[in-house]
């Protein structure tokens, strides 16, 4: 009896307000290192940035790793009411997203840990797709439930094959076919039922509104994955990388007045990894199609997901180090 009442009066730590969706923030610095990385490759940049990044991606990393681990221990409950939620539960993608990312970085340092990284997240990715689409189809949705998150449970299979060639594995195998199919096909309707609902329902909360950069994704990704896995720069290739700019053009405008309208929340993280994945897609591009206009594009998007991503790293570790994780978390 007694033990109940401590363990219903016990105060909550920080880490029980820890959302899932911080390990958005490791997609976003690995992508930034990716890009950093060709950069290097094209203009000659010092591979030093890459390498600094992507070492901060793992330290972040681990220590997500660690805090939601003691989190899904001492807060079990709250980690399963996050995993049922028919908006938040999409985003424990970004755990598997990661694991499928992160080997691109590690390779450099520990090809058997990448390799084993990379295989969890190949196989988790798969069953968490397969889990999201069966209780889509299972339950009735609510229409207000279509968010950006909701890419990030399916089309994520798009990031699978992207480390495969660092790590010696043939990307047009039928896994990379695979990831590369279902990604691709199942980004044309889930986009269109997320932006029925941004047209017909009520508006998006503002907290919620830095995941409309989510809808940049399955283009700018779909860049990557498709030319990793078929090897080709064709037009099909050349118009994912125009509708990732289009899209860019289209949000930019939607996020200008977001630092009045909403003040900043780890949420915000949801830009990190759709800017870094674009400039990938406009730096892998300008290295098929150069010129003044690709190279151009290309120095923009590095320099503005640079930013954006200290930007975001720095208020996060300041806020963290302020004790104000359940304010940033937006519990």
């Amino acid at each position: 009896m007694g033990d109940t009442a401590s363990q219903v009066l016990k105060p909550p730590s920080q880490l029980d307000y820890l959302p899932v969706s911080l390990f958005g923030s490791v997609m976003g610095l690995v992508g930034l290192a990716v890009a950093w990385r060709e950069a290097a490759r094209l203009y000659g940049v010092p591979g030093a940035i890459a390498d600094l990044v992507g070492f901060v991606a793992i330290v972040v990393f681990v220590a997500l790793l660690l805090a939601y681990g003691w989190k899904c221990l001492s807060a079990r409950a709250a980690v399963m009411t996050e995993f049922r939620h028919p908006v938040a539960g999409s985003l424990f993608g970004t755990v598997w997203i990661s694991l499928l990312l992160l080997p691109i970085v590690l390779v450099r340092l520990d090809r058997a840990l990448a390799f084993g990284m990379w295989g969890g997240g190949a196989a988790g990715m798969m069953l968490f797709a397969w889990h999201i689409v069966g209780r889509w189809m299972s339950d009735r949705q609510h229409a207000a439930h279509a968010t950006p998150a909701w890419i990030i449970s399916v089309v994520g299979l798009l990031d699978l094959p992207l480390a495969m060639p660092a790590l010696g594995l043939p990307a047009a195998s039928g896994l990379g076919v695979f990831a590369l199919a279902v990604g691709l096909f199942f980004a044309i309707p889930l986009f269109t039922l997320i932006f029925s609902r941004l047209l017909f329902e009520a508006p998006m909360p503002d907290a919620m509104r830095p995941s409309l950069m989510i809808l940049v994704a399955p283009f700018a990704v779909g860049y990557s994955a498709y030319t990793t896995v078929t090897g080709r720069h064709d037009l099909f290739a050349t118009a994912l990388y125009m509708l990732s700019l289009f899209m860019l053009a289209v949000l930019a405008g939607q996020m200008r007045h977001l630092a009045a309208c909403c003040p900043f929340r780890v949420s915000w993280w949801a830009v990190s990894f759709p800017l870094a994945a674009s400039a990938i897609c406009a730096l892998r591009h300008a290295g098929a199609s150069p010129g003044a206009f690709t190279d151009g594009v290309a120095w923009l998007l590095l320099g503005v997901a640079s930013l954006v991503i200290a930007g975001l790293l720095l208020r996060t570790l300041k806020g963290l180090f302020s004790g104000e994780l359940r304010t940033l978390s937006g519990s």
